[in-house]
């Protein structure tokens, strides 16, 4: 049913818990299925993606898609990172049951999510900024 890589990915995730100093955070769910994943990243000021971890409420599909996605975002840029998709996930996780395969479009979204974050996050530090210097 699932691949040795998604057992593993589920039994020992590399990239689990929360993070301190996050300036990202995105958090997905599907209520079809009650998953929920939360993902935290630390981008740097050059836009590099410096460590990213996550949070996940849900099945083995799930916190393995989430946990495979963190990795293949480090050390990319925002705009890299940007282009990593489910089929990204899925290639490196093995095959996913087909009602399975939302969890690694749930972990596509989450990065989406978390990098709009960080965007609204900058957009509020230069305006508090620009009032500043006023």
């Amino acid at each position: 049913m699932y691949s040795k890589t998604v057992i593993d990915r589920f039994q020992n995730p590399r990239n689990a818990g929360g993070m301190h100093g996050a300036n990202a955070i995105g958090q997905v769910g599907n209520a079809a299925c009650g998953d929920i994943m939360k993902m935290y990243l630390k981008i740097n000021d050059n836009g590099v993606i410096e460590n990213a971890k996550f949070k996940t409420f849900g099945c083995c599909a799930a916190i393995a898609s989430t946990d495979m996605a963190c990795d293949l975002i480090k050390g990319k840029t925002i705009d890299e990172a940007l282009k990593v998709t489910n089929k990204d996930v899925l290639k490196l996780l093995g095959e996913l049951p087909p009602h399975k395969i939302h969890c690694s479009l749930m972990a596509e979204e989450s990065i989406r999510a978390a990098i709009e974050d960080y965007y609204k996050r900058r957009e509020k530090e230069i305006k508090k900024g620009s009032k500043k210097n006023a």
